[in-house]
């Protein structure tokens, strides 16, 4: 009952019941309007979706549109059959074909992917226009209206209602997926392959899955916008429109699920506004709008990347952490696994070499890592610390030599697979993902111990995990410190306190070997003091810790063992004393010996 007396909810509730009734008192050219608006912020959404959450920029939205809505309008008119299997042919055929295109671009990175996006948005439409079948550049017409329980919603006040409250559950589920596990994954795309790799989540198949909820989307909104406008052409899915569902998505502002509507009104109106003022300015009316929303997409990304939905971001009930104020399932402990017994050996590298070209990184590295220890990789900058962390993790492959873990190579193990068999790292320079919340951050550490899909989360049938995800990640954010920023942005934080968090996120997958790429960089001495409380607590709970580390009074008071690299090879390993006393090591890390 709370949760239904919010502000924000009874604001939304408000502005639903305006729109349910604004068939009731407005006239049918602003219905129509309204339709079209309806209709155009479906597939708008997808783009806020994969452009604006998953950070894939497409200008193709509208081909996947002409796939739903020729799809329907085919069956309809040349087969005479029903709409209703229309929509689930528009959905299948586009969602294969989206499949097919993903597979085959999505590995691309930079300005590629946007690149290929109008290259085959533009095949797609010459298809249309080439294809007999499909009335070429002439279209088809006479597409029947859809029919529901044998009313036939033939005018624009007919189909008024289907369009919003399909719109409606749309922008329902998708809230509903980001705030999900699976939307945890998505968002941290931007945070770049390496990170999301180390989290557990494999990124291809995800943006794949999101490239295909796209493409589904848009091909929904053109089986609405076929069976009413009851006539489809190649025009209405070129890439001029493509480029207007972009600006939508964008206007709105992206990553915002309601962007998409406010984004659809804005650019509809403004269209129908430059088609009425324009023509008494000038003849060349058409080219001139092409211009004025150029310019606009333009002037948007320079001076309101956000777009407009930022301003209203307190109206949105949701919380994307995937927790509503007021009420929930209890957290339920999620599982963990068996640490391994003190001085067990649990890695162990063996001649371990990098080679970049004639360049040798790291050259015949070989250590042990004893259950139950502070561990610490040592030695001057360029000694090849980093590089050797990073053969350890799978980030990059060793040109020879082995890894094992608990008695298992792992050689050549991905990322993700090293982080299920019980080993998290952290990063030299901090990754999180700044406009998410502490409490997100971390509970994307734990996206490997739930296994919830996109329609769980889309239908708010993930609950009970993420409530025990929730409540696993708020303990941890507590435990470390951080209690009073539970839902700050994580971007807010002070860089020692970010630093901090980045080791809750890592701790909340369960680790058994927890790998910290020089975790003190840049803190104060009372952070200092406080992250090697929080390393020895860590100790003291069986979990081993290896680290990269330049600050050698704060390694030495705290770690148990030290190997020490130098130009790429050992030069020494044992308990701190011996190496602070060792010549060599003075030599080459310490200032000379004394």
């Amino acid at each position: 009952m709370t949760f239904l007396l919010r502000p924000a909810v009874l604001l939304q509730l408000l502005g639903a019941l305006v729109i349910l009734c604004a068939p009731l008192v407005l006239g049918e050219f602003m219905i129509t309007l309204m339709n079209y608006a309806g209709v155009s912020a479906i597939a708008a959404l997808g783009l806020v979706l994969l452009t604006g959450s998953g950070g894939m920029t497409s200008f193709g939205q509208a081909a996947f549109v002409g796939i739903g809505a020729y799809a329907t309008g085919y069956l309809s008119t040349a087969l005479g059959l029903s709409p209703w299997v229309g929509l689930l042919a528009a959905l299948a055929l586009t969602g294969v074909i989206a499949l097919a295109i993903g597979a085959a671009t999505l590995h691309l990175g930079g300005h590629y992917l946007p690149i290929t996006t109008i290259a085959w948005g533009v095949a797609i439409y010459l298809l249309f226009g080439n294809s007999t079948a499909l009335g070429q550049f002439g279209g088809l017409s006479h597409i029947p209206s859809l029919s529901i329980l044998g009313h036939e919603l033939a005018r624009p006040a007919q189909i008024f209602y289907p369009i919003w409250i399909t719109l409606g559950l749309c922008l329902l589920c998708a809230s509903f997926m980001l705030g999900s596990r699976q939307g945890r994954a998505i968002r941290a795309l931007r945070g770049g392959g390496v990170l999301v790799e180390s989290l557990g989540i494999d990124s291809f198949r995800i943006k794949l899955c999101l490239f295909c909820i796209s493409g589904l989307l848009a091909a929904l909104a053109g089986w609405l916008f076929a069976h009413m406008q009851h006539f489809i052409s190649p025009s209405t899915f070129d890439l001029k429109n493509g480029i207007e569902l972009l600006l939508m998505a964008i206007l709105g502002g992206s990553g915002y699920v309601y962007g998409a509507l406010l984004g659809s009104f804005g650019v509809i109106l403004l269209k129908n506004g430059l088609q009425d003022l324009l023509p008494l300015a000038t003849s060349q009316s058409g080219n001139l709008e092409i211009i004025v929303f150029g310019a606009l997409f333009i002037g948007l990304l320079q001076y309101s990347p956000r777009g407009l939905a930022p301003m209203l971001t307190g109206l949105w009930p949701f919380r994307a952490d995937g927790l509503e104020k007021g009420g929930g399932p209890a957290p339920t402990p999620l599982p963990t696994r068996a640490l391994p017994a003190a001085g067990e050996e649990l890695m162990r590298v063996e001649a371990a070499t990098k080679r970049f070209g004639g360049l040798v990184a790291v050259d015949d590295v070989s250590f042990r890592v004893q259950a139950g220890q502070i561990c610490a990789l040592i030695g001057p900058n360029g000694a090849g610390k980093s590089t050797t962390f990073n053969l350890i993790t799978g980030v990059s492959p060793t040109s020879s030599g082995r890894i094992f873990y608990r008695g298992r190579d792992v050689t050549g193990v991905r990322q993700r697979d090293l982080l299920e068999l019980g080993v998290a790292r952290t990063f030299q320079h901090v990754k999180l993902r700044p406009t998410m919340s502490c409490l997100e951050n971390v509970m994307l550490g734990a996206y490997r111990r739930t296994a919830t899909g996109f329609v769980a989360g889309a239908l708010r049938l993930d609950r009970a995990p993420e409530a025990a995800v929730a409540g696993l990640a708020a303990d941890l954010i507590r435990d470390v410190g951080l209690g009073d920023s539970l839902h700050a942005p994580a971007g807010t934080l002070p860089l020692g306190k970010q630093r901090i968090l980045e080791i809750a996120r890592a701790l909340a997958s369960d680790p058994a070997l927890l790998m910290l790429d020089e975790p003190a960089a840049g803190l104060r001495a009372l952070e200092k003091g406080a992250l090697a409380d929080l390393l020895g607590r860590l100790r003291a709970r069986g979990v081993t810790i290896l680290l990269v580390e330049h600050d050698m009074e704060f390694l030495m008071g705290l770690v148990d063992w030290i190997v020490v690299l130098n130009f790429g090879r050992k030069l020494a390993e044992g308990r701190p004393d011996e190496i602070r006393a060792n010549r060599q090591v003075q030599e080459a890390y310490l200032g000379g010996a004394e």
